[in-house]
């Protein structure tokens, strides 16, 4: 029955495709989208920290371009990573989510590393992301460019399998006002307003306020799960050419989100209370400032100081994190072979916490200091002029807690290798190294998982508890990959891998401890992080992009993911390889963008995700469809629906989300968008 349903929608899309395309007339400039060709053409710095262009690239990288996002429908950043090519996106309940590229994904999948404009959002406490509070007027963003593969010799620290960057546009092209708002379903109100000014010839500025509603998901029963999400933002961007070479750039924001959550964590002083749905609140902001100056056409240096506060009332623990990050690089061409790019970074993160014996959720000692030092350096060597050039690079970080008194080096070189041997042809190859780091986490934490009875009338708490030995998990990552645009309106993007880790994480069983405070005494059974597992995993991915006419664009893609671990022969932890199906084996997608006579737009997307095995997830097809019209100039309307083919379905259920999940329901809303 779902295959007849599905297979009647995608015919009514494509013949709706068709025949508007037939009846097109003169064309819309102020709709038509980028040719493909411009799209080949698109420069990225995330791979090499340097401007260069995708096609050309030695890595795995898929950009989502601002007309990507204004067409996708979707109302938030992890929704929009659903259009990456490898990328897992699973939704967990009204605010959370689990994003993972190439396996190992969980609600804080720590081995992604998220910037936002180059600033680090990954929290040190987790290695993971709050996706609860990363939020940006979606108007805003230039693009964001994805990398699938390790990221370490640039980024450091968590660019393990992969790095996203979200991008925002300048000052200067945000100029005027912008009204945007909207409400439905799920997203049940929302609105943003922003305006762009200029001060005197070289200065420009931007400032910004975004409010939304988020509607709770279902239950397993087809009920209200009670987990919504409320979030309030602000923010400013100042972008001033002080002078021919010399360019600053200040932005910063503040936001306070609330949600609705039923946490799986309990009290030791009461164990066997059943869960509750509870309020939490997240608030903080950040102030960056940038200073680039280019010392020739063929030299140039960025200094970047940034200060990042993260707050969290919650239930299970009431915590702060302040984060100061100065990071500097330089790049210059040396003689006509080389161009060089290398610099040095410098972070302090001070995690305070109300950790206490009771809490549900606790850390030992209760406040940390930890601090990070790095530096990396990576020459390009052009060996063949406009046809083969050999990047070789690493970076050396050293990490230290307070509480350790030695601290950790850890090296991540790569090296790299692209061959243009046509214009519209490259092939590309890499051997990378890249470490996780040890989080806060890993070697302080504990949770209070569960209660049940033990001997002699106690009460036994299962506790998940840090190792201070924890070391870092690593990877030796094998890439390659292949583009090719064999007509100006066919492109075809492919890349494989095969990944070698070391270290990774297992929950060891220890001898249980009796423990009197809190009362009443109980028996602690605990389980230990540990480093007793390894493994190997190994895929591809292959995406194209067809230009059927200069109204009608499709756009597919296709991932593979095997995944192979395998304990250590000291682990007595209880079945770690497990953690391999909580990822899909497959994932596709395919879309339509056309645009209509009259204005009007029509964009249509179809995704699948096999199953998570170890999760009793079972694969999901979605759909999604997306009216929009250009009433007059400045002028927008939008009717978006989502989850067309099923009433609700589960995304994600793993352990470590410590919260009872919810399943995402069919949605709809309208929006519309004032330029003035």
């Amino acid at each position: 029955m779902m295959l007849f349903r599905l297979r009647n929608v995608l015919c009514i899309l494509c013949m709706l495709s068709v025949a508007a395309t037939a009846q097109a007339q003169k064309p819309a400039p102020d709709l038509t989208t980028k040719s493909l060709e411009d799209l080949m053409n698109i420069e990225v710095v995330s791979v090499s920290k340097k401007e260069e262009r995708l096609f050309e690239t030695a890595a795995a990288v898929y950009v989502i371009t601002q007309e990507d996002i204004r067409r996708s429908g979707m109302a938030s950043i992890p929704g929009l990573l659903r259009l990456v090519p490898g990328l897992d996106v699973a939704r967990i309940d009204g605010s959370k989510w689990a994003v993972s590229a190439r396996g190992f994904n969980g609600r804080f999948g720590n081995k992604l590393l998220v910037l936002i404009d180059g600033r680090s959002i990954y929290s040190p406490e987790t290695s993971g992301v709050y996706w609860e509070v990363q939020d940006l007027m979606l108007e805003d963003i230039e693009r964001i460019e994805v990398i699938r593969g390790p990221g370490g010799t640039m980024w450091g620290a968590n660019a393990v399998n992969g790095v996203i960057n979200i991008i925002t546009k300048r000052a200067q092209e945000t100029q005027g006002g912008l009204l945007s708002a909207g409400g439905g379903s799920q997203e049940r109100g929302f609105g943003s307003l922003r305006y762009g000014g200029q001060i005197g010839d070289q200065a420009f500025y931007r400032v910004y306020g975004k409010y939304y509603n988020r509607g709770a998901l279902a239950t397993a029963a087809g009920g209200d799960a009670n987990d919504g999400q409320q979030a309030v933002r602000g923010g400013a961007r100042l972008d001033w050419q002080a002078t021919a070479r010399d360019a600053l750039l200040v932005e910063g924001d503040i936001y306070h989100t609330g949600i609705r959550e039923t946490p799986l964590t309990i009290s030791p002083a009461a164990p066997f209370a059943p869960p509750i749905n509870r309020p939490g609140d997240f608030s903080g902001g950040s102030l960056m400032g940038r200073w680039a100056h280019d010392f020739s056409a063929r030299a140039d240096m960025a200094l970047q100081v940034y200060y990042d506060r993260f707050s969290r009332d919650i239930y299970v623990l009431p915590e702060s994190l302040d984060t100061f990050d100065v990071d500097f690089q330089h790049h210059l061409a040396l003689g006509q072979r080389h161009d060089l790019v290398w610099g040095f970074d410098y972070r302090l993160v001070k995690h305070a916490t109300d950790s206490r014996s009771a809490s549900p959720v606790q850390y030992t000692p209760k406040d940390e200091i930890t601090r990070l030092f790095s530096a990396f350096a990576q020459d390009e060597i052009t060996l063949v002029k406009d046809r083969l050039r050999l990047m070789l690079g690493s970076k050396i970080e050293y990490f230290k807690e307070r509480t350790d008194l030695h601290g950790e080096f850890d090296i991540q070189p790569n090296v790299r290798l692209s061959w243009t041997p046509q214009p519209r042809q490259t092939f590309w190859a890499a051997v990378s190294r890249a470490v996780r780091t040890p989080a806060r986490n890993d070697g302080d934490l504990r949770v209070n998982l569960a209660a049940l009875p033990a001997a002699n009338g106690l009460t036994g708490i299962l506790a998940l508890m840090g190792n201070e030995d924890y070391a870092s998990e690593t990877v030796l990552a094998y890439e390659a990959g292949y583009r090719v645009q064999p007509h100006r309106q066919l492109a075809f993007d492919l890349a494989a891998f095969y990944n070698v880790y070391g270290r990774l994480t297992t929950q060891e069983p220890r001898a249980p401890f009796f423990e009197a405070d809190p009362q009443p005494a109980h028996l602690v059974i605990p389980l230990v992080f540990d480093n007793l597992m390894r493994g190997k995993t190994y895929g591809a991915e292959a995406a194209a992009n067809w230009d059927v006419t200069s109204r009608w664009k499709l756009s597919g893609s296709y991932s593979f993911l095997r995944m192979q671990l395998r304990r250590d022969a000291a682990s007595r932890a209880t079945d770690p390889e497990a953690i391999a199906g909580d990822s899909p084996q497959q994932q596709f997608q395919l879309h339509s963008s056309v645009i209509l006579p009259r204005n009007f737009e029509l964009d249509a997307a179809l995704y699948h995700v096999s199953r998570l095995s170890n999760q009793q997830i079972p694969g999901y097809t979605r759909l999604d469809a997306r009216l929009g019209w250009q009433w007059r100039d400045g002028f927008e309307l939008s009717l978006a629906l989502q989850n067309l083919l099923d009433n609700r379905h589960p995304e994600f259920n793993s352990h470590d989300t410590r919260v009872v999940t919810s399943q995402v329901r069919r949605g709809a809303y309208g929006k519309f968008i004032w330029q003035f």
